[in-house]
């Protein structure tokens, strides 16, 4: 749950996340609640965002276009909606994002995309506080699974594209 979060979003009772093996914690981030789990890729970006990017709604935009350049690269097209921040295929998001950002502009928390996600677990929750859309997967979408692996290379590469920075793998020496 982040710092704007509505406790009636919360759907499941203490045991039934119990009893799924699902953890609480509440964090520092912005936005409502959300679901992180197994085939859900995951972004915390650290970064230290110089002056001439020190604005929080460029650092969301930014998020994002990096994020709909990624599901067009696998042929989905996803979008914004107004008033909504994450990235969205029709009525159902595709990836969520929550940040934080400290008085020195240092980022923190980041984006939940979802791969190839169990997405019954947001079935315990309201996403992102919105009752009235749906959450969807890119294996869904595009009905076979692809491994996270591939899809954090495109990612990053595009969140680098996008925020001129260059992107460093653990697989890879600089």
């Amino acid at each position: 749950m982040g710092r704007g979060a509505d406790d009636r979003h919360l759907r499941a009772s203490a045991e039934e996340l119990e009893r799924r093996g699902i953890e609480y914690h509440e964090t520092g981030r912005g936005g409502d609640i959300t679901y992180h789990g197994p085939g859900q890729l995951v972004g915390y970006p650290i970064l230290a965002l110089p002056e001439d990017r020190r604005d929080a709604h460029r650092y969301l935009r930014d998020l994002e276009e990096g994020l709909i350049r990624t599901a067009a690269e696998f042929g989905i097209e996803a979008s914004r909606v107004k008033g909504l921040t994450g990235i969205w295929v029709g009525n159902a998001k595709l990836a969520a994002i929550g940040v934080r950002l400290s008085s020195g502009w240092i980022t923190s928390h980041g984006f939940a995309f979802n791969v190839t996600t169990d997405l019954t677990g947001f079935d315990t929750i309201v996403p992102c506080g919105i009752s009235d859309r749906g959450v969807t997967s890119l294996e869904r979408l595009l009905g076979r699974r692809l491994s996270l692996e591939s899809v954090g290379r495109v990612i990053g590469r595009h969140l680098s594209d996008v925020m001129d920075l260059q992107p460093l793998y653990a697989d890879e020496t600089p």
